[in-house]
């Protein structure tokens, strides 16, 4: 399985939701070339929902799961939630930790899992444009490579958390510098068009 990295932005906390679920919308994927050179081309995503979400790659961390993803030529907007366990001990531990490094901003990335169906070398570089894609997860990163893609909003209804905090209303959390990085991956399977 190859990754294909972008940043979080989180914009905007809040409880509007009613219903106890910690929420965000952000995006997963832009044609925009990441540091490494590569392109993934939004409208090449072959997917089924839910999608796992992650963290940092490591299937044995789930921490929640994509309810939606919007493609569009510009990109892939995507709808999740970070689960929520009522029951005390490690997972319950677990899961809020992510959360509350996500709404922090200590981990700002997203990061796809995919396999390549077809690419094509990039003319002058040394990158793919993956042109058609089969997307297996998306995780929560420390480090991503495409400045792009972004968490656009997170929404939480944890009343005892914002009974605490003495928060009512939501909050508006901005990131002014999204950091970059990558690392090429093996493309195995990667079937080429016009090499």
């Amino acid at each position: 399985m190859d990754r294909a990295y972008s940043t979080l932005e989180i914009k905007a906390l809040g409880d509007d939701s009613g219903d106890g679920r910690r929420t965000f919308k952000g995006i997963a994927s832009t044609p925009t070339a990441d540091r490494v050179g590569d392109v993934m081309e939004p409208e090449g995503a072959q997917f089924k929902l839910p999608i796992p979400f992650l963290w940092m790659h490591d299937s044995s961390d789930p921490i929640g799961w994509i309810t939606g993803a919007k493609v569009t030529a510009k990109g892939i907007e995507v709808e999740g939630e970070v689960a929520t366990i009522a029951e005390d001990g490690p997972l319950k531990e677990r899961l809020n930790t992510a959360w509350q490094m996500l709404k922090a901003k200590l981990v700002r990335g997203l990061s796809i899992g995919f396999k390549p169906i077809e690419a094509a070398q990039i003319k002058g570089s040394f990158g793919l444009r993956y042109t058609k894609w089969l997307w297996f997860e998306l995780s929560a990163v420390t480090v991503p490579a495409n400045a792009e893609a972004s968490l656009t909003a997170i929404k939480s209804i944890d009343r005892a958390l914002l009974a605490a905090s003495g928060k009512q209303q939501d909050r508006v959390v901005r990131l002014l510098a999204p950091g970059v990085s990558g690392n090429p991956q093996a493309r195995k399977g990667v079937v080429y068009l016009n090499p």
